[in-house]
């Protein structure tokens, strides 16, 4: 008799079975919380808070609005949503249990209580009925996802007819020799700068490594339009640094 093996997927570099991604990502973010926000201004040089915006300018949050930021963490983008809505409520939902913590302990957390929910959950298997949200988003998150395809099809499931999805996330660089200026930048500089700030550099590794192996920007929109988001487009920022997809329950 043939034994079954368990799928494998990467985790950074390596192949690890599919069961294991998850703790380990749990692990590496359990591992950075209380330094990520300080890591992401060194790392990007604070331009992760422009591309942030642009992710608000795009979605233009409307007032009564209900969102869900799933890998949600520290709680950027939901503050920046509720600022811009005005009115509305967002639900936080991350898998790591310390990054919300984090999230909950900032001075926005304390102004907006009232319109926030912090959530512990999985991206593939959300803990909310059908058609519940009108807007889901997702930060630099889906790529520690075990199988995006499945975190997609979950959006899709959660969103009310005529929500939208967006995905902000870090990409790839048409240009091949921007790419490995990129890259030698990403491989050399930021495992030394996580080491230096969260004393941590083997998740800033994996961090690194993860970017390296997110689908390119055509192919995770042929994602989205597989998981049955329509009008499905995407925006390049920063050269494609990062990129930002869009789509709409129809």
């Amino acid at each position: 008799m043939t034994e079954e093996h368990e799928n494998t997927t990467h985790f950074g570099f390596q192949d690890v079975p599919e069961g294991e991604k998850a703790g380990r990502v749990r692990g590496v973010f359990s591992s950075v919380a209380s330094k990520y926000d300080v890591m992401n201004d060194a790392m990007s040089f604070g331009i992760h808070r422009i591309w942030k915006d642009a992710m608000m300018d795009w979605l233009a949050p409307r007032p009564g609005q209900r969102l869900l930021d799933v890998a949600g963490g520290t709680g950027d983008i939901a503050f920046r949503f509720l600022k811009r809505a005005g009115t509305g409520q967002a639900t936080v939902l991350d898998l790591t249990e310390p990054m919300l913590i984090e999230g909950r302990k900032r001075a926005e957390a304390d102004a907006m209580s009232d319109q926030l929910d912090w959530v512990v959950g999985d991206a593939m298997a959300l803990p909310f009925a059908d058609n519940s949200f009108d807007v889901y988003t997702i930060s630099f998150g889906i790529r520690n996802v075990t199988r995006p395809q499945e975190a997609l099809n979950e959006a899709f499931r959660v969103l009310r007819p005529g929500g939208r999805l967006m995905v902000l996330e870090f990409s790839q660089i048409p240009n091949d020799l921007m790419q490995r200026v990129y890259d030698l930048y990403s491989f050399n500089i930021i495992p030394r700068m996580g080491q230096a700030i969260a004393n941590d550099r083997e998740s800033y590794q994996y961090l690194v490594e993860s970017i390296r192996k997110f689908p390119d920007q055509e192919t995770f929109l042929g994602m989205l339009r597989s998981a049955g988001f329509g009008n499905a487009k995407y925006r390049n920022l920063t050269m494609g640094i990062a990129c930002l997809h869009s789509g709409w329950k129809i």
